[in-house]
């Protein structure tokens, strides 16, 4: 195996274990040093998280509020540098507190270093995400 299909195939990995609702799981795919980024993050939320408990601590209720069901698209691609790898992937459940369906898609650049995760940038649609998540607090 190259270290490019690695690349792809941590990715892959780490996604399962995001459907699995394995926050814990996920974060430990994740240097300690990791950089989590969300340019299109909504008002309140963060743009950019640093190290992997902070991101474990901003992840962790995360299957408490969505429940997400499955990947309806996901779509994997090693690049030039076989450190990284690039995904286009989409989520279909439903907002656990209104019963609202989510569906969202995602483009994810993720940079591995010595087998973990050492950047994450994230791009979805805070729109949609606010609309789904219309009447749904987050501090109780």
């Amino acid at each position: 195996m190259n270290t490019t299909s690695t690349a792809v195939q941590l990715l892959r990995n780490s996604l399962d274990r995001f459907l699995a609702k394995d926050m814990k799981g996920w974060t430990d795919l994740c240097d300690e040093n990791v950089v989590a980024e969300f340019p299109f993050a909504p008002q309140g939320s963060p743009a950019r998280i640093e190290g992997r408990d902070a991101l474990y601590e901003y992840l962790r209720n995360y299957p408490s509020f969505i429940d997400v069901r499955e990947f309806p698209k996901l779509k994997t691609y090693p690049t030039d540098d076989p450190n990284i790898a690039i995904a286009e992937w989409s989520v279909s459940g439903k907002v656990v507190s209104n019963g609202n369906p989510y569906e969202m898609s995602y483009a994810t650049f993720v940079t591995f270093r010595d087998g973990l995760i050492v950047n994450y940038r994230e791009y979805w649609n805070p729109m949609a995400f606010i609309k789904a998540m219309e009447g749904t607090r987050f501090d109780n």
